[in-house]
């Protein structure tokens, strides 16, 4: 793996993944360990090769990312979101087809705050008549 490097940053709800793009043969490592191993779901592993695969990229880069805060989902797609920014310091003609592909946009979907004399964000107390 050369020292020559592209970095995205990636954000999902309350998690954040630093991305590194190497030149290389398609390995994906997460916090130190194979990505197979850090999200066993096959449906977060294809999240995370989403940008990838629509990129032609898959066999060409090595991917190394440190991913913290949040839960498995949102990990998931917050080292999506780093990848796509990382290709596009890559390759900036890759921009139309991340773009489409809706993988630029930082989902800005957050947990809502309790708020208070309620049970939760919106969730009210049951209300009794009698």
């Amino acid at each position: 793996m050369s020292s020559e490097f592209n970095y995205g940053t990636g954000r999902r709800k309350n998690a954040t993944a630093r991305t590194r793009l190497y030149s290389g043969t398609g390995n994906i490592e997460i916090n130190g360990r194979p990505f197979e191993n850090y999200f066993p779901r096959k449906s977060l592993q294809m999240i995370i090769r989403q940008p990838l695969v629509l990129s032609k990229m898959l066999e060409k880069v090595d991917v190394k990312v440190n991913v913290a805060g949040g839960g498995v989902s949102g990990q998931a797609e917050a080292v999506r979101h780093g990848i796509s920014r990382a290709l596009l310091s890559v390759d900036a003609s890759l921009r139309g087809v991340l773009k489409k592909a809706g993988l630029l946009t930082r989902d800005a979907r957050k947990k809502e705050r309790k708020k208070y004399g309620l049970r939760a964000a919106r969730a009210r107390y049951q209300y009794s008549k009698r």
